[in-house]
């Protein structure tokens, strides 16, 4: 018996030394997928701060710390007291006087009262979204808007005033359920400021840009006096104020148009990019009823830039039913970020990323009111026009060291969209960094001074993935001209609030009339008291800049 049992144990099953070495691989595999997975769902820990691109066209974008810092004033709110601030590209890193709370037009006055008197210039920010230095400047007084914010709707003028630091996120949940928004951009995480500081655009095609929706400004200039203008008070001024990147005055007031909040009945249908221009006219233009609208085109490799989800909002009733809830905040956040991070691994996670889009997406879409309201609407997906405007993009934003997501915007007249789209198509599979995201949107002719649009265009927007690295930097400049030259070669112009990664040729090519901008600039702001990064590139790219 005791020699059966140690047959027994002898015979046993043990574990081989390559089935051990193979379960630890196996293990090691599983824990790194799991802890990969985990960092490329988690939120943002704090914002990136990646350093600084260091010229523009060879033009060295930092300044020499000031000889003289004066004494920072007791009656100001300071946030900051020297220090550095970023915007969302993470790579404008640059040291200021310090940052001031505002809360009010008497905190505006007394600002730049302190600043004339000290030699300071002063830029503006908020949410700072823009990506190229746009809202502060070297040893700049920044004034932070965030807490100028009040909003007052006027239901019988159908209008709303708003003070510049104001989101619409939050205005959206102040209108909401009997009102909605105008005009403003695709996403809802700006303030008014900023969106009117670039003319912003969006999903509403009829609409146009905000500019269209703005009924007046109070603007205070730079000596501290205070004008009212629009497009038919104070012209000069509103055109410049507006798409004007906060080099004129301070906005400490807009009056908007606001409109119903209908009901849209939600559609989506997949085309060939080449169609666009002609779906465009044949359904989208002609049909008032169809109140917003988005293209989404695919950035998978098998069919790069060549499918395109049209995306529809077609008005089914003037305003929602009395139970409406409140407007829903987007959902599956970290799923959606783990699908846009493994994009940037390249072309299976590209295809994975645009499966989602065409397939699993409308199954998931969130349909607000209820179909029995909707008279005769049947199975329809019915949203409000709050609803698809509300999205504040948290999946965008991530915690991943040693890279950036960098937009891009190109307008080109709309005959031209087929050939300048297989151009870029053309340029963007032949360099290294991933294109997360391609839209296209509808502007119309605008009349701003600084103008993007000067006739009726399509707009390409790309959002597009670098290392924040020396190389990373050199990259994103390459393409980024290697796009304005396309953009260019077809009749059209790049949008101005993103990195400073053009040429002089470039910015004159394609803003012409920008000398005679910089000319009206001094003529309301001789001593140049508002300023910013951008500001000075534009002066650097364009010498001549005269009175005519």
């Amino acid at each position: 018996m005791a020699g059966q049992g140690m047959g027994n144990r002898q015979n046993g099953w043990r574990p081989t030394r390559r089935l051990l070495l193979g379960a630890a691989v196996v293990g090691g595999a599983v824990l790194w997928g799991g802890n990969t997975v985990a960092r490329l769902m988690r939120s943002p820990a704090s914002v990136k701060d990646a350093g600084r691109i260091p010229d523009v066209d060879g033009h060295t974008l930092a300044l020499k710390p000031l000889d003289n810092v004066p004494p920072h004033n007791a009656g100001l709110t300071w946030l900051t007291k020297g220090g550095t601030v970023n915007d969302a590209s993470g790579l404008s890193r640059t040291p200021v006087y310090g940052m001031v709370e505002v809360g009010s037009e008497k905190d505006v006055a007394e600002a730049l009262s302190f600043a004339r008197a000290n030699g300071l210039k002063v830029s503006m920010a908020a949410v700072r979204h823009s990506m190229g230095g746009h809202a502060f400047d070297d040893n700049a007084l920044v004034l932070d808007m965030r807490k100028f914010n009040a909003v007052a709707v006027d239901a019988a003028a159908r209008t709303m005033t708003v003070q510049p630091g104001a989101t619409w996120h939050d205005i959206q949940n102040i209108l909401h359920p009997r009102f909605a928004v105008k005009a403003m951009q695709s996403t809802d995480i700006f303030s008014v400021g900023g969106s009117l500081s670039v003319n912003a655009h969006g999903m509403d095609h009829q609409a146009g840009s905000v500019a269209g929706s703005i009924r007046s400004l109070r603007v205070m200039l730079a000596d501290g006096s205070v004008l009212n203008c629009s497009a038919s008070e104070n012209t000069d001024l509103f055109r410049h104020v507006v798409g004007g990147y906060g080099l004129f005055g301070v906005v400490l007031e807009a009056t908007l148009d606001i409109v119903d909040n209908a009901v849209y009945r939600t559609t989506r249908e997949i085309i060939k990019s080449e169609e666009f221009p002609r779906f465009f006219e044949e359904v989208l233009e002609p049909n008032r009823e169809i109140g917003l609208f988005y293209g989404h085109l695919s950035t998978a490799p098998g069919n790069f830039l060549e499918d395109m989800i049209v995306y529809r909002y077609g008005k089914v009733a003037e305003q929602p039913p009395g139970d409406q809830p409140p407007i829903g905040e987007p959902g599956a956040v970290g799923v959606k970020r783990l699908i846009m991070n493994l994009a940037k691994w390249g072309g299976p996670f590209q295809e994975l990323k645009w499966f989602t889009e065409k397939t699993l997406e409308p199954r998931f879409e969130s349909c607000t009111v209820t179909r029995t309201a909707a008279m005769g609407e049947g199975e329809a997906c019915l949203v409000t026009r709050n609803n698809p405007m509300h999205d504040s993009v948290p999946y965008l934003f991530n915690d991943l060291v040693g890279e950036t997501d960098i937009l891009h915007e190109y307008f080109v007249p709309r005959a031209a969209y087929n050939a300048y789209v297989a151009e870029v198509r053309t340029i963007l599979r032949n360099q290294p960094l991933p294109v997360l995201n391609a839209s296209v949107r509808v502007v119309h002719k605008e009349d701003i001074a600084l103008n993007y649009a000067p006739a009726p265009a399509f707009s390409l927007v790309l959002y597009i993935n670098q290392p924040t690295t020396d190389d990373g930097n050199i990259q994103m400049r390459q393409l980024t001209r290697a796009l304005i030259d396309a953009t260019i070669r077809h009749g059209g112009r790049f949008f101005l609030p993103y990195q400073l990664h053009y040429t002089g040729t470039q910015l004159l090519a394609s803003y012409p009339e920008l000398p005679f901008f910089l000319a009206r600039k001094r003529s309301y702001d001789p001593d140049e008291l508002f300023s910013s990064t951008f500001y000075r590139a534009l002066k650097a790219l364009s010498p001549n800049a005269t009175e005519s």
